[in-house]
């Protein structure tokens, strides 16, 4: 039996298609070969042939041949576990990268390792200390350059408390971008999340109509991965609740197969829907227990208009921004939670990020909600605004209380907030030196001024004063030493060369003092007015090596996250290189590509022709009797 006399064309036909689709959209790989976040794109084919013979009057024995070759649809060449990778490497490298932002503007002016900073300050009192010990009483012109050098302290000491306050300041900005040139975090976040919900809309609507939308998943996939550098993200792919054939809690069930695949009459599978997925993302954060918690961001293409995606604000803005702390900053995140069947609304959900204090100790904090350690750039500036290296209170959960030392009452603190060294640590510590400094400098000059007797209300020969909550933005000078015509140092002591050489003893010594034998009187009993020098507390370290100490914790910490940083970089390159390998355009395997389908083209092209003569040797050669 001769075949039908143009199936040959039809299958040639069908291969000359396929073959000039492959090279166009070779075309359109190599046209954006340099285009970010483009993915490659190939076509999916499958061999046209059908289930049943074409005639029920075929022979048994006739050999069927298929017709072809059918487009199936172009798709994007992709591996989802790559994806996964580098957006999880994305939240690293994003938090180490605006550590590290925050870290380098510390250290223009605590890092005294190339200024002449509050080190060099007391160095020179020291100094000017020496030129006076051999003084049998005071000198003007040297207690002026004394209490000028001071002066130059307590300025240094203002003006490195000032710049903390502008760092974080700086470090809000960066958060909230209101009101500047440059977009914040938060801005940024929820135009991310916006886009993508719009783009989940727009991408869905395409592919019903049958449009692939390969280019704008590609855009939404470039937002994804900015969005994974500022928050800790998963994303997921799923049918909606009208195509998945899952009941309410998640179960696939058997009544409603129909919703993944068409049924002939008796309810038998024919063949599957072809329906797009949708897109979700959900934020993964620990709630103040420090239990895993998750938070629905964007949801598919469910409601209307903004309702697939959530959104971030910042509730004291304006508070801030009339003068209030930037690290009493509270943030809220605004979504839906988790549902057991996929494209559904969850429960409005909203959950706040805010730093609180136990009301009965103003020094022990808590955090509401915070990301896991290397959540990405907001966790980062989150944890220089709230977190000062020395711990927050342990929550006990099933007594919904702080947990205390049974021993001594205080709170025992976890680790997991005290990780990072922020500005308030670097604001405690200067508070810390430039209150000692005072205390010490006030109670010696005190003692040889009043000669030993019990400290007058209010003290007598003081030399600095300060605000006791913000020791290092308001120590300065105490005035009536500045006032005083009369030497102020040692003012009634019998020998003024006592005073100087305490003070020198003070600058030698180490806080706290462990070692009080240059502090004893005659009788040789502890003074009484330094046995609080026991309660100062330096670390064990000297006026002049506690900056260098504060200058060593924040050059290590720097050290440290810029290695973390070049590791993160490495790793992250390393997974883009994979996904370019899989995803990614490549000149050689496209002309590789371009040629192999051209000599298809051309094979496809030479059958016709083929086929044409045999339909012509089959007209007009056969068939006519006598000839």
């Amino acid at each position: 039996m001769v075949r039908a006399t143009f199936a040959g064309f039809s299958t040639a036909f069908s291969a000359l298609q396929a073959n000039q689709k492959r090279l166009d959209i070779t075309g359109q790989n190599l046209a954006n070969m340099n285009t970010v976040g483009y993915t490659r794109q190939q076509l999916q084919v499958s061999s046209l042939n059908y289930t049943n013979p074409v005639s029920h009057y075929m022979g048994s024995t006739e050999v069927v041949v298929g017709f072809g070759v059918h487009m199936d649809k172009v798709t994007q060449i992709r591996d989802p576990y790559l994806d996964i990778q580098y957006r999880d490497q994305m939240h690293k490298s994003g938090y180490s990268s605006a550590l590290q932002t925050s870290f380098d503007e510390l250290s223009n002016f605590l890092d005294e390792s190339h200024i002449d900073g509050i080190h060099q300050a007391f160095v020179d009192i020291r100094s000017t200390l020496l030129d006076m010990q051999d003084l049998s009483k005071s000198d003007p012109v040297y207690e002026s350059e004394l209490r000028t050098r001071i002066q130059s302290l307590t300025n240094l000491l203002n003006d490195s408390a000032r710049r903390i306050d502008e760092a974080k300041k700086n470090e809000y900005s960066r958060l909230d971008g209101t009101g500047t040139s440059e977009q914040g975090a938060v801005q940024r976040i929820n135009d991310l999340l916006q886009q993508i919900g719009k783009m989940n809309r727009q991408i869905k609507q395409n592919q019903i109509y049958g449009q692939p939308s390969l280019e704008l998943m590609d855009d939404r996939n470039v937002l994804l991965d900015e969005l994974a550098s500022y928050i800790p993200i998963e994303v997921t792919y799923y049918k909606d609740a009208e195509h998945d054939g899952l009941n309410a809690a998640g179960k696939e069930d058997p009544n409603l197969k129909g919703e993944k695949y068409h049924l002939d009459s008796s309810g038998n599978v024919i063949m599957k829907k072809e329906w797009p997925d949708d897109l979700r993302v959900t934020m993964s954060y620990l709630d103040g227990k420090g239990n895993p918690q998750t938070l629905v961001l964007v949801e598919g293409t469910v409601g209307n208009g903004s309702q697939n995606y959530g959104s971030l604000e910042i509730l004291n803005s304006d508070d801030i921004k009339a003068g209030a702390d930037p690290s009493d900053l509270k943030l809220k995140f605004n979504g839906y939670e988790s549902t057991s069947e996929p494209g559904k609304y969850g429960t409005a959900k909203s959950i706040t990020f805010e730093k609180g204090k136990d009301k009965n100790n103003p020094n022990v904090v808590s955090l509401t909600n915070q990301f896991s350690n290397g959540s990405g750039a907001l966790q980062a500036s989150l944890d220089m605004l709230w977190k000062n290296g020395t711990g927050v209170a342990q929550w006990d959960a099933a007594n919904s209380g702080i947990v205390t030392n049974t021993t001594t009452g205080d709170p025992v603190l976890v680790n997991r907030v005290n990780d990072v060294k922020g500005y308030d640590y670097y604001t405690n510590q200067l508070n810390n030196l430039a209150k000692t400094f005072a205390d010490v400098f006030n109670t010696i000059n005190s003692y040889h001024t009043d000669q030993g007797a019990v400290t007058p209300t209010p003290p007598k020969g003081q030399l600095l004063s300060y605000e006791a909550d913000d020791a290092a933005a308001s120590i300065g000078i105490n005035q009536d030493w500045i006032n005083s015509k009369d030497p102020y140092i040692g003012a009634k002591g019998d020998d003024f060369n006592d005073t100087i050489m305490d003070l020198l003893e003070a600058m030698k010594a180490t806080y706290r003092v462990t070692d009080t034998s240059n502090f004893l009187d005659d009788s040789g009993n502890l003074r009484l007015e330094y046995v609080k020098f026991k309660d100062l507390d330096l670390e064990n370290n000297s006026f002049i090596n506690f900056m260098n100490h504060v200058s060593t914790v924040l050059a290590n910490d720097s050290y440290a996250n810029q290695n973390t940083l070049k590791t993160n970089v490495t790793v992250l390159n390393g997974i883009q290189n994979s996904r370019d390998s899989i995803s990614g355009v490549s000149l050689d395997e496209e002309a590789s590509n371009m040629m192999m389908y051209m000599s298809a083209y051309n094979a496809a092209s030479r059958l016709m022709t083929t086929l044409d003569q045999a339909l012509d040797v089959l007209i007009n050669g056969t068939g006519v009797v006598g000839r």
